[in-house]
């Protein structure tokens, strides 16, 4: 059975940007603090080694209870049974994904605009990632989208939407009124010294925004 997801505070990792020395502390320190979400998302490690710290994520989120998303990567998700992917626009397609991983898992996927929104939606996927809509530091070649956008894509499509791109605690209340269901921080959270704090403080922001 699929999984219910609060999409509120979803973390992506980047261990380049994590100022714990291991991952798994990093993911539970912001889970203690109200990550609802953990997305794993490592480019630069083998497969091999990519399935190990998989593995040992998952240990920590089935602890907590909360889902483990696996980015791009579905073969990883099938051998950890994790909950789900998120897929980008130049990786499988989202009908494909579901093929392979069956109904009962999550599936993500990128978009920059409604056309795209809407074609991720009609795939079956059961969410969004919406930006680049701050700016970021953590992927190349991104498309920026304002919050006219992010309104519009909110506006065409039922489905979950969780903001990402450059969120922080500045600028997280920008999204005020435009319907995310969530948004996805990285060294907003586990850049920083106090990884359970930072996480605190953008899961109270976060509630304000929703309401």
């Amino acid at each position: 059975m699929k999984p219910r997801v609060d999409y509120t505070l979803y973390l992506c990792t980047d261990r380049d940007l994590m100022t714990t020395d291991s991952i798994e502390e990093a993911v539970e320190l912001a889970i203690k603090g109200g990550a609802t979400v953990v997305q794993l998302r490592e480019k630069d490690c083998s497969g091999r080694e990519f399935l190990e710290i998989a593995h040992s994520v998952k240990e920590v989120t089935d602890a907590y209870e909360i889902p483990l998303i696996i980015n791009d990567r579905i073969d990883i998700a099938l051998a950890v049974d994790a909950d789900g992917v998120h897929l980008g626009q130049k990786d499988i397609p989202a009908v494909t994904a579901r093929e392979l991983l069956g109904q009962d898992k999550i599936i993500g996927v990128s978009a920059y605009n409604a056309e795209l929104a809407l074609q991720a939606q009609k795939d079956g996927a059961d969410y969004i990632g919406v930006g680049d809509v701050f700016g970021t530091s953590t992927k190349a070649d991104t498309h920026h989208v304002s919050i006219e956008e992010l309104t519009k894509i909110r506006n065409a499509v039922k489905i979950p939407m969780v903001a990402i791109g450059g969120v922080n605690h500045g600028n997280v209340e920008k999204l005020q009124g435009t319907g995310v269901d969530g948004v996805a921080v990285i060294s907003a959270v586990i850049g920083a010294k106090d990884i359970t704090a930072a996480a605190e403080q953008m899961a109270d922001k976060l509630e304000g925004i929703k309401r």
